[in-house]
């Protein structure tokens, strides 16, 4: 009986200690893991502040727009940034929100580039659809409110109603194309219609060479048939460009000269004024807008 006992105890000295081991083991593996993280860590963060991964120009951002490259020069200006400037603390979401509060840029995407290193920048414009400019030959407001726009600069507009400075949009591109279509006033005023009016102009196939909106009351278009008066712009824009489509043939009816303007502010009873005498559309015309 004694002989079992003591077998026994030695049996439970032998597991308790070859638990200790195991538990010193298993702390010496963490202890060794821990110290490989922090080493890892500080080597990557040693490495990180090495002057190879360190923004000391614009020329170690590249940024792209469409098919084309934008100068240093060009992504200095709009990006602003000090140097030199570490690589890491970069963070190009920032970047990216502050180039998309450009008026002239829609989208930025922004990435780091490591090897060689630096910035890697794609962006989107804003593709200008009219000349915005006021009687006085200076530009309109933009017809959103988060953008201002400076009364000294000459300004282009998106189908959005977006506007941009005419300066800052060459910035992007070397060789402007200014858009025919011509908004003279202050295009805020029809902040509500504008992408409902452009869209009724550009779908047009009568040509509309400029929206006269000086007068809140009275929307002017300058088309190739005359001057077409649509009164206060609202839903019905599109019904009196549909109007005004069925028209075209008034040309060869009336010479252009006789026409002082055209009255479509009722697009049910278009009207022409012709040599100071209000008139009807010839009848011809009346009748096929009656049909439509």
């Amino acid at each position: 009986m004694a002989g079992i006992v003591s077998v026994s105890r030695t049996d439970l000295a032998q597991r308790r200690q070859k638990l200790r081991r195991q538990r010193q083991i298993k702390i010496i593996q963490a202890i060794w893991r821990t110290a490989a993280v922090i080493s890892l860590a500080g080597g990557l963060l040693w490495t990180a502040t090495r002057p190879i991964w360190v923004l000391n120009a614009p020329a170690q951002i590249k940024m792209k727009s469409g098919n084309k490259f934008i100068s240093s020069q060009t992504i200095q200006s709009l990006l602003g940034l000090s140097y030199p400037q570490s690589l890491w603390r970069i963070q190009p979401s920032a970047i990216a929100n502050a180039l998309e509060r450009q008026p002239t840029i829609a989208q930025a995407t922004v990435s780091r580039r490591l090897f060689p290193p630096g910035l890697f920048i794609e962006v989107t414009q804003r593709v200008p659809v009219a000349i915005a400019q006021t009687p006085t030959g200076k530009i309109g407001c933009n017809i959103q409110q988060s953008h201002s726009c400076p009364q000294s600069q000459a300004g282009l507009l998106d189908a959005s109603g977006v506007w941009m400075s005419l300066a800052k949009y060459k910035l992007l591109n070397s060789v402007v194309k200014l858009p025919t279509l011509k908004v003279i006033g202050v295009p805020e005023q029809y902040r509500p219609y504008w992408t409902q009016v452009y869209q009724a102009i550009n779908q047009s196939s009568v040509k509309i060479m400029e929206v006269n909106c000086q007068d809140p009351t009275d929307l002017i278009l300058k088309t190739e048939l005359g001057n077409v008066h649509l009164g206060v712009p609202g839903p019905q824009i599109t019904e009196q460009i549909k109007v005004l489509v069925q028209m075209r043939r008034l040309s060869a009816k009336l010479s252009p000269h006789q026409v002082e303007y055209i009255d479509l502010k009722n697009p049910e009873y278009p009207l022409v004024q012709m040599n100071q005498k209000v008139q009807t559309a010839n009848p011809q015309v009346q009748a096929k807008i009656q049909k439509r």
